[in-house]
């Protein structure tokens, strides 16, 4: 029943559409009609409110590392830890709310990430910086910062095999994004040449 409890809570905490909310109560309509049509960070960003887009990423991440808490509070020790951590990520990327239709999860394994293994979160945070300074690509930094955090968890089965979910299912969510990459059409941030 605990373990229940909290894969119940994580999952609708983690299903918490908080880019869609804040536009929407920004009065700018539905992120899911801009840009990439994703309810991110990354994506509230583009629409061209920053302030919106970090408040996105920031509360995104809450949503992750609050899940650890609650979830270390109701007592769970690993695996089973990982297992209901793992649920607000897959409410975040398949949300009721949306039809099953959110986001791609970075920021919110993020959050899980450094609440769970601070080491685990200056990997990810430290490979995404160094990833988008030379490529300025925001899917490619998300991913190869995802999986640099693999090889660091290798001391229990349970380690490998949550960050290994983690890491592919943050693959499989940018699946667009690869293909995109793959045809020279994915967005850069890259700064025009004058």
């Amino acid at each position: 029943m605990t373990l229940l409890t909290a894969l119940t809570l994580a999952y609708f905490l983690g299903s918490v559409p908080f880019g869609l909310l804040l536009v929407r109560m920004a009065g700018l309509g539905d992120i899911r009609e801009s840009g990439s049509g994703n309810i991110g960070a990354t994506n509230v960003m583009r629409s061209g409110n920053k302030k919106l887009g970090i408040a996105t990423l920031l509360l995104d991440m809450g949503k992750g590392v609050l899940a650890v808490v609650i979830a270390r509070h109701i007592g769970l020790e690993q695996p089973w830890l990982y297992v209901a951590t793992f649920a607000a990520v897959l409410g975040h990327v398949f949300p009721l709310w949306l039809k099953f239709k959110g986001g791609k999860g970075v920021a919110t394994a993020f959050g899980v990430l450094w609440a769970l293994s601070p080491l685990s979160g200056m990997v990810f945070s430290i490979g995404w910086l160094i990833d988008f300074a030379f490529v300025r690509i925001v899917s490619v930094a998300s991913i190869t910062a995802i999986w640099l955090v693999v090889p660091f968890n290798l001391n229990h089965l349970h380690d490998l095999a949550f960050h290994l979910a983690l890491a592919l299912l943050i693959t499989w969510t940018h699946r667009g994004n690869l293909a995109r990459l793959r045809a020279g059409t994915e967005p850069s941030l890259r700064k025009k040449q004058p």
